[in-house]
Order: C-alpha cells, then sequence, then structure tokens
C-alpha cells in the first residue's frame, strides 16, 4: 500500500552537508528541530559508504525522535539501511523506479531536474513523490552546477509539473520570497543555513520568511 499523496509539511527544506563549514550533521540536524523543522536532507558526496550510513544512522535516530522526516541524497541503499524517510535522485543515480522497488510503494522519492526534458522523464516514468527544479540562481554547493534556470525556467517548470515542486539553487533570505511566488511549493536551502554562526536562528528565520510568503501567494490567489 502506498502512502498518501505527498505534500512538503512546510516551504522550507533544509540540505544538511558535512562538508560545508558548519557544525556536524547531528548538531545541524538538532538545530533544523529546534527552529521547528520537521523534513530535511542529509547529503554526503566526497565520504566513503560507512561513513555515509554512520552519519545517516545519527542523523536518522534525532530525526526519529521528534516525528521528522529523514531524506537521504543519491542512496537508496542508505535510505533503506537507516530507515530513513525516503530519497532523494539526481541524474545519475539510480533509476526512480528501481529505487521504488528497492524501498518499496511508503518511502518518498524525490527526483532531481534541471530542464524541461528531464522534468517530462522524470513525470513520465511515475514513481516520483516530488521533483526538484533548478539550479534558480548561482550556486556554489556543487562542483558542477548545472545551467541556471531562472525564475522564466521556474515558472515553465511549475506550469508542467503536477507534483510537489521544489526550487533549488543559490536562494537565500532575500530571493526567497521571490521564488515561492513563482510557484515552488518549497524552497531547499544548503549554504544559507551551513554558512551561519547560529544555524537554528537562522532556520528559524527563513521558516518565518517562507511561511509568510506562501501565505501571500495564497491570499493573492483567493
Amino acid at each position: 500500500m502506498s502512502h498518501p499523496p505527498f505534500h512538503f509539511p512546510a516551504p522550507l527544506y533544509p540540505i544538511i552537508d558535512p562538508a560545508l563549514p558548519s557544525c556536524s550533521a547531528a548538531d545541524m540536524a538538532e538545530a533544523l528541530i529546534a527552529a521547528g523543522i520537521r523534513f530535511f536532507q542529509l547529503r554526503v558526496k566526497h565520504e566513503p559508504t560507512r561513513v555515509f550510513v554512520e552519519v545517516a544512522r545519527r542523523v536518522q535516530a534525532i530525526a526519529a525522535r521528534h516525528d521528522a522526516l529523514l531524506i537521504i541524497n543519491d542512496r537508496a541503499d542508505v535510505a533503506q539501511l537507516v530507515g530513513a524517510a525516503g530519497v532523494h535522485l539526481g541524474q545519475e543515480d539510480l533509476p526512480p523506479a528501481d529505487a521504488r522497488a528497492l524501498l518499496g510503494p511508503e518511502k518518498i522519492i524525490g527526483v532531481s531536474t534541471h530542464d524541461a526534458e528531464q522534468m517530462d522523464a522524470a513525470l513520465h516514468v511515475g514513481v516520483a513523490d516530488y521533483l526538484a527544479f533548478g539550479p534558480i540562481y548561482a550556486t556554489r554547493s556543487k562542483e558542477r552546477p548545472d545551467p541556471l534556470q531562472g525564475l522564466t525556467g521556474l515558472n515553465d517548470a511549475r506550469a508542467r509539473c503536477p507534483l510537489p515542486l521544489v526550487a533549488i539553487g543559490g536562494i537565500t533570505s532575500e530571493t526567497l520570497g521571490h521564488v515561492l511566488q513563482a510557484g515552488a511549493d518549497a524552497v531547499a536551502v544548503i549554504g544559507a543555513i551551513a554558512g551561519a554562526v547560529d544555524p537554528q536562528a537562522v532556520a528559524r528565520a527563513l521558516l518565518t520568511t517562507a511561511d509568510a510568503a506562501t501565505a501571500l501567494r495564497a491570499r493573492r490567489r483567493s
């Protein structure tokens, strides 16, 4: 039996990356939860699988204690092993259909897309619960960033995507509202929190800003 249709619990979707200058992944998870966030992703790009699993287990234990949902970046096998809520797949990762076969119908699967062709392909497969689209702005969190899509690209993506859509790439507190107004259901943030002296305070402020922008959008559409 599959889970109910997915909706982002909040319009802010933080990504924890231990490679960026910040506290440990576990401390970052605690800070996000203290800020009121219950849905976040763990990305470990440059460590051996053994280290990824160790970090993921620690973060998943924290998430479970607080009824938060942890999404594992790239690795469906790690998500399955640690009992995470789901996996977020890039274009070069395990195909979404295979990830669904591995994880079963109840886990959350997100897929990154960077242009209309990739988005249409992900929608055609039909197993993703949400899609990510970007980069919206220039970002330093990826070694080989894809071409910028901007707000115009995001508008086009929104028009063709019936699933919940998260925008990613260089989004800050100053641009977050514009991105949500352009049609994203949520915004993914990495550097905006990871580089903060007080990640909890920054995460709480970003969440407040995102909630306000979403409420404003709803009022304008009503």
